[in-house]
């Protein structure tokens, strides 16, 4: 029973092992891509986040707001991005299906723009959730990726421990020593590893959906009430005539995950950001903090301060997290809702979601996540050297199937895994219904041959 338990493991971690690399390169360097985003954009767009358009007539928000749309007919600005010192204030404007990023300088006068789906981030981003195709298929296969990666972790373990792989022979060739080298690295790497991926499918297309249902349908394990839906302006203070057209609608949550975003609703009597900005000054708002724009007629300034926005400059601490509400008309505050307020799930979100993209306790955070992901592409080069060195010549040498019987010990260890990644378990019955056409295959090979005998 115990070889037939490391035969089941062996194989299924081969099998994995050798279709998802590919992937796991492919999400792993993007990952160290993603991780010092920050550093690069800094750099890289130096021009655009600190730089000055010398001109000397001073604009105010609103004024520099219309100027940039004139400057890109067709795109209406959803945000404006308030940025701490030396960083320019930034501008994110979208025509409904692509979003651009404007720089304003201390004056707010243009200094430059960037279309958004080639940024440094946003491509390092798109690259490692969705191969930089996009499409719900991509997005799910980078997914299944990542789970087979826990399960390749933790039947790695096993299997180090079970086939003592940590032992050092007296004489090592270059197999027995990889195999060494790929077991003792992986074990070592297998807990934060686990860790490391699990934040990250906080936020994936499959399982990061239900975790967000789930703390969206739990308000006290999740997300309040008021985060969910934001209360609404005064629309008794426009007038009749206006309040009878209808708003313009967002594009919805697909457009504004690929690119995309809502078209804001702009009316006479909507108070200016500049006055939005006098409000919350009043209220010692500090920066950094996002502005975004209402959607509709009953829609309220939104000015949020986020632990996860992918914006250079823009993160915060997740303690400092809050997202407050303004009425559009009188740019009178309305409520917000602060880190405390969150429940346990939401917390998690807000610590894990840094915490997985590097920046939730500075630079060590950063060197942290290297090394790991260093370390994990240097058990993926040991597993591929271990294979070829093994492999003969014409064949895929996969580990044989040593017995057709059912190890029950496996069979719980993978609904386990199944339960707890559900997308895991769905593909498990792929495999399921494959290695029983394989074996249909096998036996009925052997009873030709013996047929023929």
């Amino acid at each position: 029973m115990k070889n037939l338990l490391y035969s089941r493991f062996w194989r299924l971690h081969f099998f994995a092992a050798l279709f998802i690399t590919p992937l796991l390169l492919s999400l792993t360097l993007s990952g160290i891509g993603y991780l010092f985003f920050t550093d690069v954009e800094n750099k890289l767009y130096d021009d655009y986040f600190f730089g000055e358009s010398h001109k000397e007539e001073v604009l105010t928000i609103d004024e520099a707001v219309e100027k940039a749309e004139a400057a890109f007919a067709g795109y209406s600005t959803t945000k404006v991005i308030m940025l701490e010192e030396p960083y320019n204030t930034r501008l994110t404007l979208s025509n409904g299906k692509e979003e651009k990023y404007v720089f304003l300088d201390d004056h707010n006068q243009m200094v430059g723009s960037q279309d958004a789906n080639y940024t440094f981030s946003n491509i390092m981003r798109n690259t490692h959730s969705s191969l930089f195709i996009g499409g719900t298929f991509v997005n799910y296969l980078v997914e299944l990726a990542a789970c087979w990666t826990i399960f390749l972790l933790l039947s790695g373990l096993y299997m180090t421990f079970k086939g003592n792989a940590l032992k050092k022979h007296k004489s090592e060739n270059k197999r027995q020593k990889s195999r060494r080298y790929h077991a003792l690295v992986g074990t070592i790497i297998t807990i934060p590893m686990v860790m490391f991926i699990s934040t990250g499918l906080l936020w994936s297309a499959f399982q990061g959906s239900i975790l967000s249902n789930i703390a969206s349908e739990s308000p006290t394990f999740g997300y309040p009430i008021l985060q969910q839906k934001p209360p609404t302006s005064d629309v008794s203070e426009i007038p009749w005539a206006t309040r009878q057209l209808e708003a313009p609608s967002s594009e919805g949550e697909h457009a504004q995950h690929h690119g995309g975003g809502a078209v804001r609703y702009t009316n006479d009597n909507q108070i200016s950001i500049a006055n939005l900005e006098k409000e919350i000054d009043a209220m010692n708002i500090t920066k950094p903090y996002s502005i975004i724009y209402p959607s509709n007629s009953e829609g309220v300034y939104t000015v949020a301060k986020a632990s996860n926005s992918g914006v250079t400059g823009l993160d915060v601490k997740p303690t400092e997290e809050a997202t407050m509400y303004f009425d559009q008309y009188s740019g009178k505050f309305i409520d917000q809702v602060n880190y405390e307020d969150y429940g346990m799930l939401a917390k998690f979100f807000s610590w894990g979601i840094p915490l997985h993209e590097g920046h939730l306790f500075g630079w060590p955070n950063k060197l942290l996540n290297l090394v790991i992901c260093l370390a994990f592409l240097a058990v993926i080069v040991w597993g591929i050297r271990m294979w070829i060195l093994r492999r003969k010549k014409g064949e895929l040498s996969a580990p044989p199937q040593i017995s057709h019987k059912i190890s029950l010990p496996f069979v719980i260890f993978l609904i386990i895994l199944g339960v707890l990644m559900p997308l895991f378990g769905a593909s498990l019955i792929a495999v399921v219904l494959i290695e029983l056409i394989i074996i249909g295959w096998q036996t009925k090979k052997k009873l030709r041959a013996e047929e023929t005998k």
